[in-house]
């Protein structure tokens, strides 16, 4: 994950048409063979495609001017002017196109194969489209369209089935490492993780992907360091787990103060399936925290944890499962609702009552 961008911009630029060519045919023993000029080739397109094995956007910081290829001019002998080649840009599952000016979204390619955003121009018509028997000889033809050119924002917003959030130093990285196939950098002083790491859990023959989200700080949601910058992925994350260093003098307030950031920022966040982990518990006087902690987030699923302890690990790699389970069936049954009310309210307005089956 070096070279991490989750945020850019490039000009595009879609080929222009070519242009429509004006001839007349010309052979031996046909007097007056009328024209034959053929139409220009259309201009390429610019078309993102999206990889699922691209997990950042930095190879656009590499190149900034993407340009589709134009159309060849038509030629003599009703010959068609080649079309100009597409151009492909590779972006990330989870990507958004912006307009960099507005700051307008265009489109969100999340779970799309490939979008054209810029069309090419059309190839103008040759001469001998406009032969009439009134008009036998034109000796115009038309011009090949001009493509399309802007500058476009691109933005990633990592999508993970569960975005494991909490102060930093709280032993996010530690336990991404333990439990997937991740190497997120683990060291004893804040801020260790400063981009977002993906790793994917196997269990029970099913898999489960998780995001490393750096660390918050109170006051994130208002821009406190980068807080916004990284609030932003965990919109994407299905499900949240709250990690807490009970081994930290304000560990039973920091469930409360990491709530207060995400509801700040969006109330969608704070609404998120969750679970709270306390960390470090193979720290000295951490039980005793661990159960005050427990008694206060009655309302909430806390599970123990010491990376060096295989059961509380699995434990933990249990619970993750759970929570990507049932946020995956929350999802359905709200889409289900959301196209039973659209399907009730279709028929009310045609007047036909809809009732559920018994």
């Amino acid at each position: 994950m070096i070279g991490f961008s989750d945020e850019t911009y490039i000009d595009i630029a879609s080929g222009s048409g070519g242009h429509g060519a004006v001839s007349f045919h010309r052979e031996k023993f046909v007097p007056k063979g009328g024209p034959d000029g053929g139409d220009g080739g259309k201009g390429g397109d610019v078309i993102f495609v999206i990889k699922d094995n691209l997990r950042t956007l930095s190879h656009l910081k590499k190149t900034r001017s993407y340009k589709a290829q134009n159309g060849q001019n038509g030629s003599s002998c009703n010959c068609t002017g080649k079309d100009g080649e597409n151009i492909y840009i590779n972006v990330p599952n989870g990507t958004i196109l912006k307009n960099a000016s507005t700051g307008k979204i265009i489109k969100d390619l999340t779970g799309l194969k490939e979008y054209t955003l810029l069309k090419g121009g059309r190839g103008g018509k040759g001469n001998a489209h406009f032969k009439t028997s009134r008009f036998q000889t034109p000796r115009f033809a038309q011009d090949g369209e001009e493509g399309q050119e802007m500058r476009v924002g691109v933005e990633l917003k990592l999508i993970a089935d569960v975005g494991l959030v909490g102060f930093p130093n709280a032993g996010k990285s530690s336990l991404i490492n333990a439990i997937t196939n991740a190497t997120s950098e683990v060291a004893p002083y804040p801020f260790t993780t400063k981009i977002p790491h993906l790793g994917m859990l196997r269990l029970h023959g099913e898999d489960v992907l998780i995001a490393d989200i750096p660390g918050l700080l109170e006051g994130s949601s208002e821009g406190r360091g980068m807080g916004i910058k990284f609030l932003k992925h965990i919109e994407r994350t299905h499900s949240l787990a709250f990690l807490i260093d009970v081994s930290d003098e304000n560990a039973l307030s920091a469930f409360d103060i990491l709530l207060s950031e995400l509801n700040a920022y969006s109330h969608k966040l704070a609404e998120k399936n969750r679970i709270v982990i306390a960390t470090k518990l193979d720290i000295d006087g951490t039980d005793d925290v661990y159960k005050k902690l427990k008694k206060r987030l009655k309302n909430e699923k806390v599970y123990p944890l010491s990376v060096f302890n295989k059961d509380m690990l699995k434990s933990v790699e249990e619970a993750l499962l759970t929570l990507r389970n049932n946020s995956e069936e929350m999802s359905r049954e709200a889409i289900e609702k959301r196209e039973k009310d659209k399907f009730q309210s279709l028929n009310h307005r045609e007047g036909v009552v809809f009732r559920d089956e018994p």
